[in-house]
């Protein structure tokens, strides 16, 4: 597994930003958590741990592996609900349009409003968000899988035409969640949209072990006289 996973990872550098991991056991199990879940028809993960933990990392690198593109968004101060739902659309329009594998990477520090949450609430639950497209972004839609919906044998009606387009929404589409479990914002947010709790499988950061933070010294060290 650490031969195929650092393969993985030496594949991942060539391509994008590089990421210098230390792939110790516990990093390598994150990985293989990810990666299971968001291979699930509507899998999502919400990943818990203190910040510097390499949740976004092992994120990525597990994307990577799965062959889906890691969406997030850019924060500015400027950014609000309809830039969100600019990048929600954008998102869906990959997933359900164009059937390609879409891993949307969102951390507690990007959630500047706590409006952004009842989207992501939405998407998490059934993969239908309300009033994210006006109705003639709907029918442009509808009309785009027509012919897909045709090749199944099904009737084309707008309902089971948007039905199909969110099955493959549902399919696609994969909400990673990086929160730290540090203060109240976790709990409150947790009661406030259940969803965050309820359709995501949890993956639990514990603080690394001896054997991790000595492998990562190693490699900083080795090349110190």
């Amino acid at each position: 597994m650490s031969r195929i996973l650092t393969g993985a990872l030496h594949e991942y550098n060539e391509t994008n930003a590089t990421m210098d991991l230390v792939l110790f056991e516990d990093a390598m199990k994150h990985v293989a958590r990810i990666t299971r879940i968001v291979l699930n028809e509507g899998g999502h993960a919400l990943l818990v741990g203190v910040g510097g933990m390499g949740k976004q990392s092992l994120t990525k690198l597990a994307s990577f592996i799965c062959d889906y593109a890691v969406k997030q968004i850019v924060i500015s101060a400027t950014y609000g609900i309809n830039d969100l739902k600019d990048d929600l659309k954008e998102m869906y329009h990959k997933a359900g349009l164009k059937d390609e594998g879409v891993s949307f990477l969102l951390t507690d520090s990007q959630i500047t409003n706590e409006r952004f949450l009842i989207f992501i609430n939405d998407l998490l639950a059934s993969g239908n968000i309300p009033d994210l497209f006006a109705s003639d972004e709907v029918d442009a839609i509808v009309g785009a899988v027509t012919n897909k919906v045709k090749g199944l044998g099904l009737e084309q009606t707008k309902e089971n035409c948007w039905a199909y387009f969110i099955s493959q929404i549902r399919h696609n589409l994969h909400v990673v969640l990086a929160f730290s479990p540090v203060g109240d914002d976790f709990r409150n947010r947790a009661k406030k949209f259940p969803a965050l709790v309820n359709c995501t499988v949890i993956d639990w950061f514990q603080p690394w072990p001896y054997e991790a933070l000595l492998r990562v010294g190693q490699r900083f060290m080795k090349d110190v006289d």
